[in-house]
């Protein structure tokens, strides 16, 4: 008997554990495959990423150095116009980026007073007449700003071409005449004091000739102290015209 029932309670735990579903086993692969293929994923975008950034690598620097060309262009520009209202021809790697505008026709540049004298005597038949001049003048010298004025702008250089100075003007402010002697049959006539005026303004003239190289020299120190870029800057002033 106890035999009997331990054995029913025997067959009796194998029945219950054999009628109890079994857990379904999950296939471990299908999550391996979805990490694969997710890590696949991911790296087929970063490649993409790469090749496009290598891709558009040149253009992109192009881009940041023809702005920056075009940056410098604008800084060329604005230097010149404070310095002389003048808006120059610009060119960017040889392409005309600004052309040439103005509002005025001339910019002197420097200013020199200058002094000079003039004598004139004349003898006719033993009779001698005589003439001498002081004069002062203010003689200015800069630039027609009609004339060419060109900055061209490349990656390495800046060159920047400009017209020859020359004087502009020259401006009587005094004259005196120190002495005018008659002879006694030889007079001075009213056209010989025109005359040896007329000589006053080119003495000065010639006195004042070095002036237009110096304002050359001024106004490119002046151009340069405004205008400051990373490249070198070579101011050049073309070969004059020979006149034929």
């Amino acid at each position: 008997m106890p035999f009997g029932c331990g054995g029913r309670y025997f067959f009796g735990l194998m029945e219950l554990q054999t009628d109890r579903p079994a857990p379904e086993k999950r296939p471990r692969s299908l999550g391996c495959t979805l990490a694969v293929v997710l890590i696949l994923f991911i790296l087929a975008l970063l490649a993409t990423f790469v090749f496009y950034r290598l891709e558009s690598w040149p253009g992109r620097t192009l881009d940041r150095s023809v702005t920056r060309l075009e940056e410098l262009a604008r800084k060329a520009r604005d230097s010149f116009v404070e310095l002389a209202h003048l808006q120059p021809k610009v060119t960017v790697n040889d392409r005309v980026y600004l052309e040439q505008t103005t509002t005025v026709a001339e910019l002197a540049v420097l200013a020199r007073r200058v002094q000079v004298e003039h004598e004139m005597m004349h003898t006719w038949a033993g009779s001698t007449k005589r003439i001498k001049l002081h004069g002062t003048y203010l003689v200015k010298a800069g630039f027609d700003l009609r004339q060419k004025f060109t900055v061209n702008i490349r990656p390495n250089d800046i060159e920047i071409e400009l017209p020859h100075a020359r004087i502009l003007s020259v401006e009587q402010e005094m004259i005196e005449v120190q002495t005018l002697e008659n002879g006694f049959w030889n007079r001075v006539s009213p056209g010989d004091v025109e005359s040896q005026l007329a000589a006053l303004p080119a003495q000065a003239r010639a006195k004042a000739a070095d002036l237009p190289a110096e304002a050359e020299r001024t106004f490119t120190r002046q151009l340069l102290e405004k205008f400051r870029p990373e490249q070198p800057v070579r101011a050049i002033f073309p070969a004059p015209t020979p006149h034929g």
